[in-house]
């Protein structure tokens, strides 16, 4: 048995008295239980299950199979406010599924750490800041999976590219490209001065810029081209639509 830090992504009713439970853990990556018992009204598992709750699970780990035991869940910090707004609850689903397609494995801890402070990040925002706090959480998770984007040299010649550069992004050759090398790469699109600070402070960590509406869904739109490049295994991203297309 370990006992790890984790955060509930997803779950559903299993036979009478169960749940089927997809949890990020610190420990073990993305991982799929089941809490026995968890539908009975004096469960040991109370509230604690409730989507987006962070709290410290007790693993049964079975080699070699996909479903392992739930054995406890102590609840230590509960999201309402990504449930009060459509607007949160759509831009956390979406990390959520970020996590859940591409996160199977989180030696370190990273990925789980960012989801946490991504859906902290969005629970205090207004709803016309929740995209900006969306995107950064989602560059730097992508960036914790191992794909982050070239922003500081040029992703063909490598030469490093000056911060009032203009550049051209290209999803499949990596990120930005300078203008010598931009023309031998298809699909390469204008990447603005600006636009290309911000990725980089949201790589970073940083909190970034505040977005107007046009220029989030820019920012929307380059962030879900590169994961569907990058990461994406042929199947839709539903979550990842709904946020980008403002529905929940």
């Amino acid at each position: 048995m370990i006992q790890t830090e984790a955060i509930v992504l997803h779950g559903f009713d299993y036979r009478e008295t169960s749940r089927i439970v997809r949890l990020a853990t610190r420990e073990a990556g993305v991982v799929s239980v089941i809490a026995r018992g968890a539908k009975r009204p004096k469960s040991r598992f109370g509230q604690g299950l409730d989507l987006f709750t962070s709290g410290v699970a007790q693993l049964t780990i079975h080699p070699g199979r996909d479903l392992h035991t739930l054995a406890g869940f102590d609840a230590t910090r509960a999201r309402p406010a990504l449930a009060a707004s459509l607007v949160r609850f759509a831009a956390a689903a979406a990390l959520g599924e970020l996590c859940l397609r591409f996160a199977s494995e989180d030696e370190a801890g990273t990925i789980h750490d960012g989801l946490a402070a991504g859906l902290d990040a969005i629970a205090r925002a207004a709803d016309e800041d929740v995209p900006a706090r969306t995107v950064a959480a989602a560059w730097r998770l992508v960036g914790d999976l191992g794909f982050a984007p070239a922003l500081d040299n040029c992703a063909s010649c490598h030469r490093p590219l000056d911060d009032a550069e203009a550049v051209r992004f290209a999803h499949r050759a990596g990120g930005a490209h300078c203008g010598a090398c931009a023309g031998f790469v298809p699909g390469a699109r204008t990447l603005p001065a600006e636009a290309r600070d911000a990725l980089r402070r949201w790589m970073r960590g940083e909190e970034g810029p505040s977005l107007d509406a046009p220029t989030a869904r820019a920012h929307q739109r380059l962030l879900r081209e590169f994961v569907e490049e990058h990461l994406a295994d042929g199947r839709p991203l539903r979550a990842w639509a709904a946020w980008e297309g403002g529905r929940a």
